[in-house]
């Protein structure tokens, strides 16, 4: 048997110990080294360990770094298959090997102590040799191998040189659902160890949270001293605990670190203690003594031009965009992050379930059988890897949980690797998803239970409930997350869980033309792929932001800003076929009534917009101490409107608000017209405070009062005035005018811009979500090839009868055309003929205008795309922006853009001259059909035509979750019914 086959862990490295560094030397040997691909162990050339082995017409290539990723062999995505034959352990002959070979010098030091060569990361199996000794091999991707070598080093031409193999063993628990990338792809280093260092520590910081005090207990390997200036701990024995007094503890919102060192009479090592305490308690997680809610992500490693080997830089901004979205924790799906990241987590307060280099999902195309997880010889590949991550990562305090892998099934393996972990650590829990039972875990964790399974884990599971992975964040979405908050708060044993996930494993690419997309699954030529499942993020390929991560943001929010007594919306009927007609009902927005009403749902702060001429309507990044309109924000006292209130909600699990201001305005129609602070008392954990709003100016328009939560002053993840939460009240209700009812003719124009005219539309780009769920109906029902028979055309009216061929349902829909020589009005009447079946996409109106009516301002909910189940974070405001920059560059083109609860928009050319829309619609616009959207399978297929497309629609389909989770609420689904819509279409300019 090849050593390619060998289920073992490897042979001749260090028992693993912890990552730290100290200040002992060190050398990085990152850089580029002598590279040379063959397809197979057999083809490799032998002797690259020598000396004389002659590697001068070699390629280079950078250390770290996935040889995919710069030209040797092709990236290949899969989620579950293997791209190999399911044959364990062994592996195809035909197996890319990369020689690696690296020549360097050392100071004459060196020489005279001991000293270890450290690999973090080598995908899959490494054998390793120093100036022309085996030093061994190396499996476990993921996790770092160290070997000794100080006997071996010279002062000159050291050569190290490593064989590189795509496919081994270890390869069998690997699958875990992202790109196939080999090399290595994580940082080497020489390390010093001098004799009688510290070559390996285990600090722990509990923390009472009765008496406030900490405790600490060093485990060192060897004599050394403990010193922590700023508790006044100073040379203080490890042989003892250490009482450390009154302490401040470590939590995801409050990363206290205490900075010290641990030395010994040849080695200090810089510390950063964080106290905190880990509990099982009353079927709950806690942290110091509290329940706490995990809002967190799902994170693999990635970048689109580098893969998995991520810069520093990369990780940070991570990191801090994690914690400017109001997100507290951290999945390392599904193996242990280059250890810098756990640092930050540390540095900037993320919970983290720290998970091992561990997935066999592949044995589950053949029924599981042979699966690893549960064959006896695996167990010491099994125990290594959980040894490797737990020893590595056991002195960071935001870890607060051990993951034993993901979706490999169950078996005696895992069973032993829970068994070694609570021996080795009894202060954190053990997270596995696939112990169904929960024999030999500690947490009941499941994956995309939906909101009713939520709803009855909650009444009755004896353990505390995480969601490992929920809401799949795959292209436009996901829905229902507002539902599943509620839940998550309203049974203590619910704790939250993780978005699948933090961001899209888009590849960077140039097509022939030079024009930049984005690549999955199947665009290098895979024979066995799972195409753009892998786009599946929160953020896209170069961290952008997505709508979906905004929403996340507003669900997320730690404040809850609300009037009293409001109760959030959660539920938007679309109708069933034979109910009335939802948007005939109005909302408090376009009510005629002037009185004050709740918040309109709980919105998320959208955040500043990249365009310049994004309009100034958004809350948040005003000055906390500023007034305008008069004193207190007042500007005259008559039609002013007095007894305004808000609740103000503390939902952080540990801080009270003093971190954040509190500011409020008022906008006429999307105007600022007064503006000033809210002072708020404190407020504990949990609680909430009423407080009056001050007496606000008297306004001609719909007029809303947004009140923010920022933060006071500079935090270590954002500058102050950072937006944190939000809430808005209606102040004064839309006044609706009525037009001439003079009879129109169909109109080809409107004041001499040439129009096609609005006819009935049914569908949409099916979304990523829509294609598990409602893709197949829709087109089953013919939505996507309607066809139009006018059946009579009298002076203004047009009736019609819209159906799909070989369908005998359909859809009666009259249009008529009032108006005169400025304004034309049109009604459009929709009444379902015959039994439609399933739901529809969307149900409104289609009409195009030219191109170079391409600019857009709206008065309506905004900035970002909103839908019906993913509407928190979008604001009543005032938004312009260019049909180019509504678009969403969803890297697989869908469905996208669409603004909702608009009372016009106007679309403009550069000169001013347009058309507005008047009315209560959701719109979209964009340079291309539906048709087109649907069509494409990357954003270079979409190409700008002549004319700008506009969607106005009474309502859309939810999105959801179905993806991977469950599909759209009944609440959220848009059945074939009776429906009206109106809208007043005016030409602006000369």
């Amino acid at each position: 048997m090849s050593y390619l086959d060998d289920v073992s862990p490897g042979y001749g490295a260090l028992p693993p110990r912890a990552a730290f560094s100290s200040d002992a030397p060190s050398l990085s040997l990152n850089g580029d080294w002598r590279f040379h691909l063959s397809p197979s162990l057999a083809d490799a050339p032998p002797g690259i360990e020598q000396d004389t082995f002659d590697d001068s017409s070699w390629s280079t290539l950078a250390v770290p770094a996935n040889w995919q990723m710069h030209g040797f062999g092709k990236p290949a995505y899969t989620n579950v298959q293997y791209p190999f034959p399911v044959d364990p352990p062994y592996v195809p002959s035909d197996n890319p090997t990369g020689d690696y070979r690296l020549t360097f010098d050392l100071p004459s030091a060196w020489l005279t102590q001991p000293a270890v060569l450290r690999f973090d990361g080598i995908d899959s199996c490494g054998r390793i040799w120093l100036n022309g000794t085996e030093l061994g091999v190396t499996r476990g991707s993921r996790l770092p191998s160290e070997f000794d070598v100080g006997s071996l080093l010279r002062e000159r031409g050291n050569v190290l040189a490593v064989r590189v193999h795509q496919w081994s063993s270890g390869s069998y628990l690997e699958d875990q659902d992202m790109w196939w990338l080999s090399g290595i792809f994580r940082d080497v280093t020489l390390l010093a160890r001098p004799t009688g260092g510290i070559s390996d520590y285990w600090l722990r910081a509990d923390y009472d949270h009765t008496t406030g005090r900490g405790y600490l207990s060093v485990e060192v390997d060897g004599p050394a001293w403990l010193s922590i200036p700023e508790l006044g701990i100073l040379r203080a024995s490890t042989d003892l605990p250490i009482d450390a007094g009154v302490v401040e503890p470590w939590t995801a919102e409050t990363p206290r670190l205490y900075e010290g060192y641990l030395a010994s009479d040849h080695e200090r090592v810089p510390l950063r203690i964080g106290f905190r305490t880990v509990t099982i308690a009353d079927g709950q997680l806690k942290v110091n003594g509290k329940r706490i809610l995990l809002k967190g992500v799902n994170r693999h490693e990635h970048h689109p031009d580098l893969g998995r080997a991520v810069p520093y830089e990369t990780a940070l901004a991570d990191v801090l965009m994690m914690k400017q979205h109001n997100i507290n924790a951290v999945r390392t799906s599904h193996y242990p992050p280059h250890p810098a990241f756990l640092d930050l987590c540390d540095e900037y307060g993320l919970w983290v379930i720290d998970e091992c280099d561990l997935e066999t999902h592949g044995f589950s195309e053949v029924g599981w059988e042979r699966n690893p997880s549960d064959d006896p010889q695996w167990e010491a590949a099994y125990l290594d890897r959980m040894k490797r991550m737990v020893e590595r990562d056991k002195n960071h305090p935001s870890i607060i949980m051990w993951s034993l892998g993901n979706e490999a099934h169950t078996g005696r393996n895992l069973a032993a690797m829970a068994s070694w972990t609570r021996s080795r650590d009894s202060t954190r829990p053990v997270h596995y998803e696939g112990d169904a039972a929960c024999e030999y875990v500690d947490v009941y964790s499941r994956m995309y239970a939906s909101h009713a399974e939520v709803d009855e884990i909650g009444q009755t599971t004896e353990l505390p409930f995480i969601q490992c992975e929920y809401a799949h964040a795959m292209g436009n979405g996901p829905g229902g997350l507002l539902e599943y908050r509620e839940l998550f708060e309203k049974y203590p044993r619910c704790q939250g869980g993780f978005i699948w996930e933090w961001l899209d494993h888009g590849i960077r690419q140039v097509d022939s033309e030079g024009r930049p997309y984005f690549a999955y699954g199947g665009d290098f030529g895979e024979t066995i792929h799972d195409g753009s499942f892998v786009i599946d993020g929160l953020v896209f390929p170069d961290r952008t932001p997505s709508p979906g991560l905004h929403e996340l943001k507003k669900i997320f929010e730690p404040v809850r800003i609300s009037a009293p007594g409001a109760a959030i919306p959660t539920t938007q009927t679309h109708g069933t076929p034979g109910t009335a007609n939802p948007a005939a009902s109005k909302s408090p927005a376009s009510s005629n009534s002037a009185e004050t009403v709740a918040p309109q749902g709980d919105f998320d702060s959208p955040p500043p917009s990249t365009s310049p001429q994004a309009a100034p309507a958004l809350p948040g990044g005003h000055p906390a101490s500023s007034v305008s309109g008069g004193g207190d924000g007042e500007k005259g006292s008559l039609g002013a409107v007095d007894n305004l209130k808000v609740v103000v909600a503390n939902h952080y699990d540990f801080s009270g608000l003093e971190q954040l201001s509190f500011a409020w305005k008022l906008e006429d129609e999307g105007v600022e017209v007064a503006s000033g602070i809210l002072h708020t008392p404190t407020v504990q954990p949990g609680q909430e405070v009423t407080l009056d709003l001050p007496k606000m100016p008297e306004t001609q328009g719909e007029s809303w009062v947004t009140v923010t939560a920022t933060l006071a002053k500079d935090a270590a993840w954002a500058n102050a005035n950072h937006p944190i939460a939000w809430g808005q009240v209606n102040v004064k209700a839309r006044q609706q005018t009525q037009g001439s009812r003079e009879p129109r003719e169909v109109p080809r124009d409107i004041g001499g811009i040439p129009i096609e005219a609005p006819k009935l539309d049914l569908w949409r780009a099916p979304t990523e979500n829509d294609k598990p769920s409602d893709e197949e109906t829709w087109r089953k029902n013919g939505l996507h090839r309607l066809q139009h028979r006018l059946i009579s055309v009298e002076g203004g009216t047009t009736k019609t009868r819209v159906a799909p061929p070989a369908r005998a349902f359909g859809m009666f829909v009259t249009y008529t055309w009032t108006g005169d020589e400025t304004t034309l009005n049109l009604k459009v009447d929709i009444e379902p003929d015959g039994e439609w079946p399933g739901t529809l996409p969307r149900l409104g109106l289609r009409m195009a205008l030219p191109k170079e009516y391409g600019n857009v301002e709206w008065f309506g909910r905004g900035p970002n795309e909103a839908y019906a189940d993913t509407r928190q974070a979008a604001a009543v405001g005032r938004y312009k922006y260019t049909v180019d920059e509504m678009q969403t560059p969803y890297v697989v083109p869908q469905e996208n853009g669409n603004r909702t609860e608009v009372r016009w928009a106007e679309l403009t050319n550069d000169t001013g001259e347009g058309i507005r829309i008047e009315g209560d619609f959701e719109f979209t616009a964009r340079r291309w059909t539906s048709e087109d959207l649907d069509a494409a399978e990357h954003t270079i297929d979409l190409t700008p035509t002549d004319w700008i497309y506009l969607n106005l629609d009474i309502a859309q389909n939810g999105v959801g979750t179905a993806a991977c989770g469950p599909g759209v609420l009944p609440q959220y689904q848009l059945h074939a019914h009776k429906a009206s819509i109106e809208l007043t279409f005016t030409r602006l300019g000369s």
